[in-house]
């Protein structure tokens, strides 16, 4: 599959497989996150990689923890209402799941902090889809990153005192199949062309 390939028919898995895919698969997602673009080549992004179930069973606990308490407001984002909503009925599993979490974190006040991490965890989808695993892009831990219980569990798995969760990327088998892999038709993203 070559690189446009891989863009137009990665698809977002949400049920995985408990099969935690080779070390070497999940090597060369990662590889491919750290050779994203970063402004000024700083390669700030820090991946913290999580594949232990009960650190992974533990944290999603935390998670449901934290969003149970929050209280949904008129301009509360639809996904951060679901999240809370799923919270306080007790079933919420924020990373899906997955086998693997990779977390992304980058340096407190770096004004590309997101881009940087934007752009490895976009390069790690597509090099999970090119793999043959299923990948979600999960942005909880970043809406948690103030959090006083995710990040004091966070830097006891690394996250430093002067860094910031940029979001993650939970990946995988996916429990019924590789998604579907078409290209979806676009009804969104404008594209403004100024020519002479």
């Amino acid at each position: 599959m070559d690189a446009i390939e891989a863009i137009l028919i990665r698809r977002s898995t949400r049920r995985f497989s408990d099969e935690i895919p080779e070390r070497d698969l999940i090597e060369k997602v990662i590889e491919a996150g750290r050779f994203a673009p970063s402004g000024g080549n700083s390669q700030t992004t820090h991946f913290l990689v999580i594949t232990d179930p009960e650190i992974l069973k533990e944290l999603a606990w935390i998670v449901q923890t934290a969003f149970s308490k929050m209280e949904i407001r008129e301009d509360t984002y639809a996904s951060l209402k679901n999240s809370i909503n799923r919270s306080k009925q007790g079933n919420y599993i924020f990373h899906y799941n997955t086998p693997v979490l990779i977390v992304t974190v980058n340096k407190k006040g770096y004004g590309n902090a997101m881009a940087d991490s934007a752009c490895a965890l976009e390069n790690m989808m597509i090099a999970a889809n090119a793999l043959d695993l299923g990948s979600c892009w999960i942005n909880q831990l970043h809406w948690l990153d103030e959090d006083d219980a995710v990040r004091e569990y966070l830097c006891g798995l690394g996250l430093g005192d002067d860094e910031t969760v940029t979001g993650a990327l939970a990946i995988g088998f996916p429990a019924e199949g590789l998604p579907g892999r078409t290209a979806l038709p676009r009804t969104g993203n404008p594209v403004t062309w100024i020519c002479e």
